[in-house]
């Protein structure tokens, strides 16, 4: 079963291309010109998006590296241990919304520190499945297409991304204890 697996995802995004590339050959459709059209596109869309990335890179820079994230935690840390979440996971939970990268890092530092079969390395695996970058999400996408007004969709993706926060907490307790 393994074997077909493999087999199947391998070649499933080379057939694709191929069905697609003779499928326009065939409504004669000049493939090679609209690809160099979108490569274009994509190199006009980066160099807009470029200044967006680069606030939000900033911004997470300065909040690391300034302590108040550190601050942060350690002022929440009784609360925390008081209702039963490990205050490592804190930082994961607060960077997740804003920077996927980092929060990959994040993952991949408490899984090396404390094991990826440990409640904290089995927490911040499923919050990092369970949850999604919503501030870049709105910066990258929204900024690409010019909305400014984007209040409404912050709230919604963050309160998602809290709902996503506490059911990771919730389902690695009843299925890990």
């Amino acid at each position: 079963m393994y074997y077909y697996i493999t087999l199947v995802s391998t070649w499933m995004i080379p057939t694709f291309i191929l069905i697609t590339l003779l499928i326009a050959s065939w409504r004669k459709i000049p493939t090679y010109e609209l690809f160099v059209e979108g490569g274009k596109e994509g190199i006009q869309m980066a160099v807009t998006l470029l200044p967006f990335l680069l606030g939000m890179i900033v911004s997470i820079a300065i909040l690391r590296s300034s302590g108040a994230l550190d601050a942060f935690i350690n002022l929440l840390s009784p609360l925390l241990m008081k209702i039963g979440i490990p205050p490592e996971i804190l930082p994961l939970a607060l960077i997740r919304p804003i920077s996927g990268t980092a929060a990959l890092a994040m993952t991949a530092e408490l899984t090396q520190v404390y094991g990826p079969d440990s409640f904290i390395g089995r927490l911040a695996a499923t919050m990092q499945g369970s949850t999604d970058t919503t501030l870049y999400i709105l910066t990258v996408y929204f900024g690409s297409i010019g909305i400014k007004k984007m209040s409404y969709a912050l709230k919604v993706g963050l309160l998602a991304d809290l709902v996503g926060i506490i059911s990771a907490i919730i389902i690695v307790y009843l299925v890990f204890g």
